[in-house]
């Protein structure tokens, strides 16, 4: 399993630091989505290759994913992309008062 590039305590500078947070994206997300639907990381990959199939009849689509799994895949997206965004707020100019 790969590990995520840890933190400094003092960046080294903004570049170095948003791209480690960058590269951790994915196995954050990863991470979680595996914890949310109580999958495997083997299942996690599984279930990313999986493709929408026609039915028997030709007329529906049997979905990869479960309406319920796309839900909380899209929830979990959402938490991890917000930690992303406040954590770089440190970078972001603040507005004058």
């Amino acid at each position: 399993m790969k590990k995520l590039v840890p933190h400094t305590p003092v960046p080294v500078n903004m570049l170095q630091d948003i791209h480690a947070n960058l590269i951790n994206f994915p196995l954050r997300f990863r991470e979680k989505v595996c914890e949310e639907c109580s999958w495997s990381i083997p299942t996690f990959y599984r279930k990313m290759r999986g493709l929408d199939k026609p039915a028997a009849d030709d007329k529906k689509i049997i979905p990869a994913l479960s309406n319920a799994e796309r839900e909380k895949i899209m929830a979990v997206l959402d938490e991890v992309f917000q930690e992303l965004w406040t954590y770089c707020d440190v970078y972001r100019k603040k507005p004058r008062s």
